[in-house]
């Protein structure tokens, strides 16, 4: 057990802001990857108390949604948007993967990073504003959190590093028993919260759109880094609340 509560701190402290107890002489580790999915659930299950209290008070559902998005942002940091930008630059913006992992090292944000950012966070707002009702938001909201960290384990499980330092490389390559682990929880949690069909299709996007991340990331750069995890975490969610707006609509 104590185990078990080691790894969850360490995974909420790795992937988010939020308070947690410290650990002494604990690293990052690939320990703690089963634990993601549970991680990405409470910050989606964040971002959709933010959206019930605004639609509960009147504010409308394109500011709510905004007000929920900014929820999860301020809970996580911004940590996986950032990744996000800093890989579309770096693919963008490269010739080769020394130049393109150059890039992504700038903690400038370039063209490529800023449509990224635009059109993903486009694209969750909308979905949101789509599913409308504050239940289905809410169920959306914590299904993609966990579908998105989900898929982080599985690009982690799918590729190299692809430079021997930085953050992606500390985690290292995580236990065939704790991808297996953190597969059933996202499995467990998408059933729980979402009709049997629907929470069918969102582990089907989710691990198409992971299978497409680390086939992109292996072709530009030769693996994974801190920066690619956190782009597929962002494009799996992106995709499971696209999907589950799409399956809202009348």
């Amino acid at each position: 057990m104590r185990d078990v509560l080691r790894d969850l701190v360490r995974a909420f402290a790795l992937l988010t802001r939020l308070p947690t107890p410290p650990l002494r002489g604990e690293g990052a580790g690939a320990g703690c990857v089963w634990a993601f999915p549970i991680v990405g659930a409470a910050v989606g299950a964040i971002g959709a108390a933010a959206y019930w209290l605004a639609r509960g008070v009147a504010v409308p559902s394109p500011l709510a949604a905004v007000l929920a998005l900014a929820a999860q942002i301020v809970a996580t940091g911004g940590f996986h948007e950032d990744g996000l930008a800093d890989t579309a630059d770096g693919f963008g913006g490269g010739t080769t993967p020394a130049e393109k992992l150059e890039i992504m090292r700038d903690s400038r944000i370039g063209t490529f990073g800023v449509l990224a950012l635009v059109l993903v966070l486009a694209m969750r707002g909308s979905a949101i504003v789509a599913v409308a009702d504050r239940a289905r938001v809410g169920a959306a909201l914590v299904v993609a959190g966990t579908l998105g960290r989900a898929a982080i384990v599985g690009v982690l499980a799918a590729l190299p590093p692809a430079r021997a330092e930085g953050l992606g490389a500390s985690v290292g390559a995580p236990a065939g028993w704790r991808v297996a682990i953190a597969a059933l929880i996202a499995i467990a949690l998408a059933f729980a919260v979402l009709p049997a069909p629907r929470a069918a299709a969102a582990l089907l996007i989710a691990a198409a759109t992971a299978a497409a991340t680390a086939w992109l990331a292996r072709a530009q750069i030769g693996g994974y880094t801190g920066d690619v995890l956190g782009a597929g975490e962002q494009a799996a969610e992106s995709a499971v609340l696209a999907l589950l707006a799409a399956a809202a609509a009348p």
